[in-house]
This record gives structure tokens, C-alpha cells and sequence, in this order.
């Protein structure tokens, strides 16, 4: 089965994803602020563009006016000089032609009619123009059928009319008079009368966008702009007509009724605009698009490099499946949404696996490690992985929550690890797994507290020297809090004196005298009362702790010894416990021991060391054990053989160790009935006489197993059926009795 690493989640709202989005958000609304401010530069370029055409129309207008100013001064000046002109009409004639090509006439045409020589007016026609409401000394404009711009004036001669000068601008001149210089051809513009009729109209549009005609509709149908024209009030007039917009701009011109009338598109000035704001648009979308697809390659390259930190994160070099951290990243995906008592967390750890390394080497050790990693997955359902946690550990999580099923599955994998089907290699060797199990009863704890509880069961199996599952219990962490108390007060105790220190005594058999005591302790806390050894002596073997506390119970034995002395009574030997966590911690422990023994001037051959059998089996302390021993006797201290026969005693510990004394554990005496019980113990006991070797029978009950070890000559029994430990006033007291 391969390994699927986990999903990936992200509990960080800052993530990658997130910044995309947020990104992306904010371009468009970038986007959206860059559109409300186009629609809001299209209303104020509307608003400029009616102020820009009516500047515009306005000068065009005024200049207009100054045209027509310098016509009628024009015509001025010639009636001013007519008075000293002859009467013969060629004189006259030529005199105004001379002027008009001297630059004194602004008109195209220039002519003087007299009354004798308007034979194409009636007489009456004539007297009319003379005897109307125009101002005789003033110039008429008017217009033409040929939409030519006309000016007349009375000549006068010897204070009578003689005749009319009339000036003739071109319609061509005055069109291009009229035509607005602005607007890049765009505009075109009309002479009105109040009436909104046409007077002067281009030759020619100068747009697609208006006709003459056009401009007749616009003033019939716009209310406004016609009663503004009527009024003569200069007006500017935005017209939407045929889904486009018209600027109407009207200028009163001051002379007879008319007016300036201007019609423009109403984009004139945001046609370059719009395409300077679309260019932008689409310069700042196409930007926008770059700058997203960049991101977005980005995010897809961050994506990547990220599942392959990810696998080296979360994939184990040795066996290319998922290391701790993978393991505990999968569990957390899973596990915590599923039901209670689904899933169950073991830990398998290879028995001895040192040895491999030590005897096949690093390499095959390494393969070893690879091997059962397949062998484990190989076996493993949907939803359930495995991990080499730390060198030969492994974690594995089943889903199931059986007992029995989970030991069939064991079982098998087991017997699948030991079969090495398929494998090369030269040696085989069998594969032994010890193995802490913890059924997930709470999904919502977390996984370090399960992997704990694992631990917990496993070191339990460890403890017990067994291969067989082990699953966690509450009272395991029960047990181990309270430890953790203990280790707690252990300080303070030690500062407090409340370990106290208990002696049972050692009686000869030969006499039925005291020949010596064994020093224990007692652990009376002034809060929780009597703390059983059983509960901290392990412990305190365990973490270290117990070499400190032999220490301490050493100095209590040397105090007491010493105040023996003190008192003038004689001194029997005290044996003490010594642990082999001194030849861990301190391998010239002994030195320590003997300034305390000299600090109270007690003699060192009084006092006497007990080892524990198990101290004399672990081959890298063989050779310091033996040094140590020889090290005692050198200073003056006894050395006593523990608990022989409680484990795999040998016979050989007595021919490597030079030791004083052989305590025989309370096993050999608990059933003395039978002939090979009784000639194994009697051949022990003369062996250690021929060797020289002191034996103390410890755990003696009963009047049956004194009486027999006085047969079979026990030089000591130590035991309830003389005294149990006692505090050291009791034991003061119970000396004083044996007297």
C-alpha cells in the first residue's frame, strides 16, 4: 500500500490562497474606483466642454461684431468723403473705386446710386427708401437673396440726399467670416433672426453630423433654445438627439435681430479623451491580466516548490514513507472527526535492535529498519499509515478498536516480518517487536497526549519483558503522575530528613547473638504519611535519583554508628543498599562513600555494601564491578552478593567477584520439604564455607527454616521470625531486650 501524504490545510487566514484572492479583489476594485471616475470625467468633460464652447462662440461672436463694426465704419469714412467729391458721376466713380483699392473699403463691392440713375427703381420705390424708418444717418444692414451681407447709406451733397452708397460683402467672405476657427472643423455656425430663421448659412456642411436643416428642426423643436433666441439671451444648450448629444450656443449679436447660432457634437472634447481613457482601460486591464497571470504562476510555482518541501518535510529519508511530523499531520486530518473508539495507536519497537548493528553492521541495520517499514505498510487497510518515528520505532494507526482482531493483525505482521520472503541477504536473524498500544476512546485529544498514553503501554511491556501487546490503561497514567509527585517532594524530603532510616537485624545462628543489621529506609512525609518503597525505589532507580538517596542513607548509618561509639556501645556490621546507577553516573563514586565513613570516624570494615545480582550480569559494567569490589576492600568496606538465586544466578559470580558475603534470597526457603531443596541449599552452604564466603538466609519466617539452615550451617538469618525493620529507637530498645 503506498503512502498518500495528507492534504494540506491551512489554519492561518494569511495564506497564499487568501493573498491571491485578496489580490485579485483588489485589482478589481482598482478597476471599479477606475470606471467611477471615467463616468464622473465624462460628466465634468460635459460640463467643461458647454464652458469651452461657449468661450469659444462667445469670441467668435465678438469677432463677428467687430466685422460688422468695421463695415459700417467702412462705409462711414466713404460718405464722409463724398462731400468733396464733383457731381460728375465718373469723377465720383472712380474716386470710390481708387478708395477701395487704396484699402479704404473692407466691402467687396462698393457702388453709389443716384436717383437719376436708378432707372431699374420706380421713382415711388425710391421715395419709400428715403421717406422709411431707417435712421438717414445711420448705415442699413441687410441681406441679399443671394445670402450676400449688404450695407447702405444716404450720400448727401450740399445738404440734400443725391443719392444711396451701398456696400456688398461677398457671401464667400462672410461665410468664412462665420465659420468657427475651433473645433477642428466639428461646428458649424448659423446667423439667425429672433425668429430662429436662417439669415447667413454656410455653403457647405462642415460636418456629417448637421444640415441646414438640421438646425431648422433643432429650433422647432427645442421650446427653450427658440424662446432664448427670441429673448436675445446668449444661451449654451446640450440637445441629445438620435442617441448622440448637440451643443446649441447662442450669441445676440447687437446688430438688427440677429444672433450667432453654433451647433457642435457634445464629445468634441471627449473623443480624444475617450480614447485616451480607453487606451488607459485597456492598458490597465491588459496590465491587470499580466499582473494576475503572474501571480497566479506564482501561486502555481509556489504551489509546487511547496508539496516538495512538504514531501522532504513529511517523508522519512530512510524509508521514503511518512516521518513523525507526516504521521501526526495525516492523524490530525482523520482522526479527530472520526467516531470514538475507531482508530487505535500502537508502537513497535525492535527488541535488541542495537545488537543488529553491533553484529551485521549500520547497513544491513539500516535495511532492517527499511524492511519491516514495508512489511508493516504491506499490511495496512484504507486509512491506516505507519511512521519510523526514531530509529527502531514505529507508530502505527489501525483502524480498529478490537483487542483480539488488533493481536490476529499483529500476529501477522509478525510472522510476515520474520518469513524475509523476497529478501537478499546473506544472514537471517530473528526480528522480536515490543509493542505499547492506545485505543482512541476521545477523538479531540491531542495527538501528543495519545502518542504519551502508546508510550506509556509500551514501556510497560518493556517493563514486563513481554511481546505481547500491551494496552494502555488509566492507571498507567495514574501511576505515572504520581511519580512525577514524588519526584516533586523528593527535594524537600531529602532537606527534612523524612526518609528515616529502619534496621533489621542479622542473627547468628551459631550463638543467637546480633552479628550485624541491614540498613532500610523509610519514606515518612510529613503530608501524604508512609510512601511505600515499592512506590519510590524503582522510580528513583530509573531516573538516578536513588544515588543521591544512598548517599543520604549512608551518612543516617554513619551519624548512627557514630553515635554508638559515642555512647560506648559495641559495633556490629551495617550492610546498605547500593544501586548500579552509581556506575553510571559516577564511576568514582566510592571516594564519596568513604568521606562520610571518615567525616564520623566509623570504621570501614563495619559497614558493608549489598549488590544486587543484576549488577554482576550487564557485560559493559562486568569489568568496573570487578574493580569497584577490589576498590572496597582496598578502603576497608564489606561487600555482600544480594538476593542470590532471585534471578539467574551463577556459580560463576562467586569464582569472578571477590565478595564477603552471599544473601540467599527468601525463594530457596519457601519450600524446604523436599530432598533436592534441601540438597541444593546444603551444597550452597558448603561451597561458600570452602570458599570463605559469609551467608546471610533473608525472608526466614518460620521456626522449620531456622531450624534447618542451623543444620545446614547458615552462618546468619535474617527475617520476620526474629524481627521485622525497625525505626532506629525500636531497634535501640529491641537490642537492649536480646541482652
Amino acid at each position: 500500500m503506498k503512502q498518500i501524504l495528507p492534504m494540506t490545510t491551512t489554519k492561518s487566514w494569511f495564506s497564499a490562497k487568501n493573498l491571491l484572492v485578496f489580490i485579485i479583489l483588489f485589482f478589481v476594485l482598482i478597476l471599479g474606483i477606475t470606471l467611477n471616475n471615467s463616468s464622473n470625467l465624462e460628466n465634468f468633460l460635459e460640463k467643461k466642454t458647454e464652458e469651452y464652447a461657449l468661450d469659444v462662440t462667445f469670441q467668435l461672436a465678438n469677432d463677428i461684431i467687430k466685422q460688422f463694426e468695421s463695415y459700417k465704419a467702412n462705409i462711414n469714412i466713404i460718405t464722409t468723403i463724398m462731400p468733396l467729391i464733383t457731381k460728375d458721376q465718373d469723377e465720383i466713380w472712380q474716386n470710390l473705386q481708387v478708395s477701395r483699392i487704396g484699402g479704404a473699403s473692407a466691402f467687396d463691392k462698393v457702388k453709389f446710386i443716384s436717383r437719376k440713375e436708378a432707372p431699374d427703381l420706380p421713382y415711388y420705390t425710391f421715395q419709400k427708401m428715403l421717406s422709411g424708418s431707417d435712421n438717414p444717418t445711420e448705415p442699413t444692414i441687410y441681406y441679399d437673396d443671394k445670402q450676400n451681407l449688404v450695407y447702405r447709406k444716404y450720400a448727401y451733397h450740399d445738404g440734400e440726399i443725391s443719392g444711396m452708397i451701398i456696400g456688398v460683402c461677398n457671401k464667400l467672405t462672410f461665410q468664412s467670416l462665420i465659420k468657427p476657427k475651433s473645433f477642428d472643423g466639428q461646428a458649424i455656425s448659423f446667423i439667425v433672426d429672433h425668429n430662429g430663421k436662417i439669415i447667413f448659412a454656410p455653403e457647405k456642411r462642415y460636418s456629417d453630423l448637421y444640415d441646414i436643416a438640421t438646425s431648422e428642426q433643432i429650433l422647432k423643436s427645442h421650446f427653450e433654445l427658440k424662446e432664448n433666441i427670441k429673448k436675445q439671451n446668449n444661451i449654451i444648450y446640450t440637445i441629445e438627439q438620435d442617441k448622440e448629444s448637440i451643443i446649441a450656443a447662442y450669441n445676440f449679436l447687437g446688430i438688427n435681430d440677429w444672433g450667432l447660432l453654433t451647433l457642435l457634437p457634445g464629445d468634441i472634447l471627449s473623443t480624444e479623451v475617450d480614447t485616451y481613457r480607453t487606451n488607459t482601460m485597456l492598458i490597465l486591464i491588459i496590465a491587470s491580466v499580466c499582473f494576475i497571470a503572474m501571480i497566479l504562476l506564482t501561486y502555481y510555482a509556489y504551489n509546487k516548490h511547496k508539496q516538495e518541501l512538504e514531501k522532504i518535510a513529511y517523508t522519512d529519508s530512510l524509508t521514503g514513507g511518512l516521518n513523525k511530523a507526516g504521521f501526526i499531520k495525516k492523524y490530525e486530518s482523520i482522526v479527530p472527526i472520526s467516531e470514538p473508539n475507531t482508530y487505535t495507536i500502537l508502537l513497535l519497537n525492535i527488541k535488541n535492535f542495537k545488537l543488529i548493528n553491533e553484529q551485521f553492521g549500520e547497513i544491513e541495520g539500516d535495511k532492517t529498519l527499511k524492511y519491516v517499514y514495508q512489511k508493516i505498510e504491506k499490511k495496512l487497510n484504507l486509512d491506516e499509515f505507519v511512521t519510523r518515528s526514531e530509529a527502531d520505532n514505529y507508530f502505527v494507526c489501525l483502524k480498529e478498536n478490537d483487542k483480539k482482531i488488533i493481536n490476529n493483525r499483529l500476529d501477522a505482521i509478525l510472522e510476515d516480518i520474520n518469513l524475509f520472503d523476497g529478501e537478499k541477504q546473506s544472514t537471517f536473524y530473528r526480528i522480536d517487536i515490543q509493542i505499547g498500544a492506545c485505543v482512541i476512546s476521545d477523538p479531540s485529544q491531542k495527538i501528543a497526549t495519545i502518542l504519551d498514553h502508546t508510550r506509556l503501554a509500551y514501556s510497560k511491556a518493556v517493563e514486563k519483558e513481554t511481546l505481547s501487546c500491551i494496552f494502555y490503561e488509566k492507571s498507567f497514567t495514574e501511576k505515572l503522575l504520581k511519580e512525577q509527585e514524588l519526584n516533586f517532594l523528593f527535594e524537600d524530603s531529602l532537606r527534612n530528613l523524612d526518609f528515616k532510616l529502619f534496621l533489621q537485624p542479622k542473627i547468628r545462628l551459631d550463638d543467637g547473638t546480633v552479628g550485624g543489621a541491614e540498613a532500610l529506609v523509610r519514606w515518612m512525609h510529613p503530608k501524604k504519611g508512609l510512601i511505600f518503597p515499592s512506590d519510590f525505589i524503582p522510580l528513583f532507580e530509573s531516573n538516578g535519583k536513588i544515588c543521591q538517596l544512598d548517599l543520604y542513607m549512608f551518612e543516617r548509618v554513619c551519624n548512627l554508628m557514630a553515635q554508638w561509639q559515642r555512647d560506648g556501645r559495641e559495633l556490629f556490621v551495617v550492610s546498605v543498599n547500593l544501586s548500579r546507577q552509581h556506575y553510571f553516573h559516577q564511576p568514582d563514586f566510592l571516594d564519596k562513600f568513604y568521606e562520610i565513613a571518615c567525616k564520623y570516624n566509623v570504621p570501614t570494615n563495619k559497614l558493608e555494601f549489598e549488590l544486587t545480582e543484576s549488577i554482576f550480569f550487564d557485560i559493559h559494567q562486568f569489568a568496573q564491578v570487578k574493580e569497584s569490589i577490589q576498590k572496597m576492600h582496598q578502603l576497608g568496606f564489606l561487600c555482600s552478593l544480594d538476593d542470590f538465586g532471585a534471578g539467574y544466578s551463577s556459580l560463576g559470580l562467586l569464582k569472578e567477584f571477590d565478595i564477603d558475603t552471599i544473601k540467599f534470597d527468601r525463594q530457596f526457603f519457601l519450600d524446604i520439604s523436599t530432598k533436592k531443596s534441601k540438597d541444593i541449599i546444603n551444597s550452597l552452604m558448603d561451597l561458600s564455607s570452602k570458599l570463605g564466603i559469609h551467608t546471610v538466609a533473608e525472608g526466614i519466617e518460620t521456626q522449620d527454616q531456622v531450624m534447618y539452615l542451623d543444620k545446614a550451617k547458615c552462618d546468619m538469618i535474617q527475617g520476620y521470625y526474629f524481627s521485622k525493620p525497625l525505626s532506629v529507637p525500636d531497634f535501640e530498645e529491641w537490642l537492649k531486650a536480646q541482652k
